[in-house]
This record gives C-alpha cells, sequence and structure tokens, in this order.
C-alpha cells in the first residue's frame, strides 16, 4: 500500500485501536479517527477517504454520493444495515462485514437467555426475595425434551445455537429461505415454513439479516400464532421485532417470556413499554462481546480493508 492511502474510521467504541492502526501502518496506509454520529460529520470526515473503517455511523446514500476516492467499505460487525449497499454498489465501492466473528459469544448468550427465561430463573428470583418461598415455579414449565427450540435464520450463529440447544434435549426447527430442508436434516434439524414455525417453537430465536423484508417480521399477527408459553429471543437485530406490539402481547398473555439484546432505537427509551414488562429479560447489545471477541472483530476488520486497498480478493463482500 502506498502512503497516499488514507483510511478513516467514522467511529468506534473501543478503549484501543492499536490492533487497526498497527495494521494498517505496516501495510503502508495512513489511520485518522473521528466519532461521527450524523451524515453530515460522516461527510465532512471522508470525502477524501480511500477507506472507511465503519461501526455505527450512518453511511447513506448521500456520504456514498460525496466520497470522492474511496474503494472499501467495512463494517465492524454482523449487520450492515447502517450502511446503503445499493448506494455503494453503483459506485463501485465494496462494502464488507465480519461475519465470522462472536458465534461462540452470542449463541453462548442467546442459549443462556432462553434457559433462563425456560426454567422461570428471573421470577422465582423476584419471587424468594419477595419471601414467597414455593417449590413449584410461578408458571407451568414443560420439559425441555418435551419443546422445540426454534430459529429464524440457519446461519453461523444459528447453527451454533442449535449445537447447544440439542445437548438440552430441545427439539430443533428452524426457517431459512436460503437453505434447503435437506441441509438442515443433515444436522437433525426440521426445516419449517415461518407460520409453522411462529406456530410451533416453544423458543424461537431470531438469527437472521435485518431487511425491508424482515423488518417486524415479528408484529402483532405473528405474534398472535405463537404459543402462550412461547418464548422469544432476539439477539440480532432490533427492528426484527415491533418492541410496542410485543410489550402489548406480553402483558396481555400473549407470549410467555422474551429475552433482548437488541433494540430498534438504543439505548431502549426510559419511556419504552417493554421497561414495564416483568416477564421479558433485557441486556444492552452486550452478546457479541467478550475479551476475546473485540481484538478478534478489529484485527479481522482491518485485515479485510488492507486487502481490499491492495486489489487481493475479498473475503466478506455483501454487496
Amino acid at each position: 500500500m502506498n502512503e497516499k492511502f488514507k483510511i478513516v474510521y467514522t467511529d468506534y467504541g473501543f478503549e484501543s485501536i492499536e490492533i487497526e492502526q498497527g495494521i494498517i501502518e505496516s501495510a503502508g496506509g495512513e489511520l485518522s479517527t473521528a466519532q461521527c454520529k450524523s451524515e453530515e460529520e460522516v461527510i465532512a470526515a471522508t470525502r477524501d477517504a480511500d477507506a472507511l473503517l465503519v461501526q455505527w455511523a450512518p453511511i447513506t446514500a448521500e456520504v456514498i454520493r460525496t466520497l470522492e476516492r474511496c474503494k472499501i467499505i467495512v463494517r465492524l460487525g454482523i449487520g450492515y444495515d447502517n450502511v446503503d449497499l445499493n448506494a455503494a454498489r453503483e459506485k463501485g465501492i465494496a462494502v464488507c462485514n465480519i461475519p465470522d466473528y462472536c458465534i461462540d459469544e452470542v449463541a453462548d448468550h442467546t442459549i443462556s437467555m432462553a434457559l433462563s427465561l425456560a426454567r422461570q430463573l428471573e421470577s422465582t428470583n423476584r419471587r424468594v426475595r419477595a419471601g414467597d418461598w414455593k417449590i413449584i415455579p410461578p408458571a407451568k414449565m414443560p420439559a425441555f425434551r418435551t419443546m422445540t427450540f426454534a430459529t429464524v435464520g440457519f446461519g453461523r450463529i444459528a447453527r451454533a445455537v442449535h449445537n447447544r440447544a440439542r445437548v438440552f434435549g430441545f427439539k430443533l426447527a428452524a426457517y431459512d429461505k436460503f437453505v434447503s430442508s435437506e441441509a438442515m436434516a443433515q444436522e437433525c434439524v426440521s426445516f419449517l415454513n415461518l407460520d409453522e414455525l411462529f406456530k410451533q417453537a416453544d423458543v424461537l430465536a431470531l438469527h437472521c439479516q435485518l431487511t425491508d423484508e424482515t423488518k417486524h417480521l415479528v408484529n402483532t399477527a405473528r405474534l398472535q400464532q405463537m404459543k402462550s408459553s412461547a418464548i422469544l429471543v432476539n439477539t440480532a437485530r432490533g427492528a426484527l421485532i415491533d418492541t410496542n406490539a410485543l410489550a402489548t402481547a406480553l402483558n396481555a398473555g400473549t407470549v410467555a417470556a422474551a429475552g433482548l439484546d437488541v433494540f430498534e432505537t438504543e439505548p431502549l427509551p426510559e419511556t419504552h413499554p417493554l421497561r414495564s414488562c416483568e416477564n421479558v429479560l433485557l441486556t444492552s447489545h452486550t452478546a457479541w462481546y467478550s475479551e476475546s471477541s473485540v481484538p478478534e472483530l478489529q484485527k479481522k476488520a482491518a485485515e479485510e480493508l488492507v486487502r481490499g486497498l491492495l486489489g487481493k480478493p475479498l473475503q466478506n463482500q455483501v454487496n
């Protein structure tokens, strides 16, 4: 890489970016940083950049229109809904994500939420602390071996979740329009269409990308299809769920419980009705995190960016 290449880190939440800086500088590039939150701030920081590293900043069609030299945009994460793929494609800019990091972390978080809710740990803990000692849990509690653990999606994380759920004896099912029933059967997972999945799932975990098609995939109509004893878990993208509809369903007993790590607006607004639901487990977008996943993400993102600038084959282009 020649020193003429300028890489802009539009925003990041890491304590250190020494990993990215070392990889980029060893290849001959220069890394400048910003903490952009708005479209205007991104435009001001990136106009003459050859490449962008992006965490949460909005990379809109207008941002992309103003980029004069950019060849590649790397989004530090699995999702990439904050980048306008169509605009980037039209301008010949490659967009890449990092789909092969934090697989175990998200799978562990998903299964932890599911097991905690299925065994009613939170509600039993509250009851004990209130001085109400009973040896039968607050609500009906089926055995895992009688329950269907289902996922929307059957990619890397979903498969890791199924591997964990299998150990606990759940029956396994999934829907993914890009994966055949034969491929699922090889892993002892039943293929169900979406209607069947929502009707049959005892635990339903979301592991799919956020697109125009999947936004508010879980809505009032879908929630009404679910068992009243069902548990919903989302560690993927917040906007997959209409959370106002979910809060209504939880309070009405339409579904039994939910575990949510991601939200359409983050932080979750203080006035959001989910905060007053007793049968919901809320975490603050931490499913991806471990002390191992952070440096792995940073390293893979910088390496992909360097590959793009050197004209080498990209591993994870999404457009």
